[in-house]
């Protein structure tokens, strides 16, 4: 009968709404080069490299997608790292084109990135949402037309008002801070089997509470 067929495909439909939806790519936001490894702005390389570190692989240029990339496994799932060569401002341009290439979602994605309006170690996660100022989620936005993608917070806290937010970001933490985001790192570690496995509302919530 054609009803039943109808009503196959329906639920077949609202099932796939209901399933978790998976992380297949990773990218960590950060400027490339020496001078800048160790600054705030580049938190989100930061935590690439732990992740690597914890869970296996290696890192490779690929010019194609103008980064660095990595494949790793967490759990069972396998997840592609991406560490974008083309400086903050020009992020997007790289995330575009790896998303186009391996024909990602959106919703598929997490971007890790430095957070001025978290305090100093705090880690959230959230989905969508402007770009409050950050160049590289400003670029990413352009390029994929949605804001509708993960995004890993790593907190770093604002300047005094005297001072200059770039420069800020683009220096390096105190020992203190260093210290803070090292463990908001490893905070960030505990949950990304769940994340990557597509648990994400969870992981919000638990992460809103520490």
């Amino acid at each position: 009968m054609i009803w039943r067929w109808f009503l196959w495909l329906l639920l077949d439909q609202v099932w796939k709404g209901l399933r978790n939806k998976v992380i297949k790519l990773i990218v960590g936001l950060g400027n490339p080069g020496l001078q800048y490894e160790q600054t705030r702005h580049n938190a989100g390389f930061l935590f690439l490299d732990a992740f690597v570190a914890q869970n296996g692989g290696a890192w490779s240029v690929e010019a194609k997608f103008d980064g660095v990339l990595a494949e790793s496994h967490i759990g069972m799932q396998k997840v592609a790292l991406l560490k974008p060569l083309t400086f903050m401002n020009k992020s997007g341009l790289a995330v575009g084109k790896i998303l186009r290439y391996f024909k990602f979602m959106p919703d598929e994605l997490l971007v890790v990135h430095d957070e001025l309006d978290l305090e100093a170690g705090v880690i959230r996660l959230k989905k969508g949402g402007g770009h409050a100022g950050h160049n590289g989620l400003r670029d990413i936005i352009s390029h994929l037309g949605t804001k509708e993608f993960y995004r890993l917070r790593l907190g770093i806290g604002r300047p005094s008002a005297a001072a200059n937010v770039a420069d800020f970001v683009l220096s390096s933490p105190s020992k203190q801070e260093s210290v803070q985001l090292v463990q908001a790192i490893d905070l960030g570690m505990q949950y990304m089997a769940k994340i990557v496995a597509g648990d994400l509302a969870s992981v919000m919530n638990e992460l809103h509470t520490k």
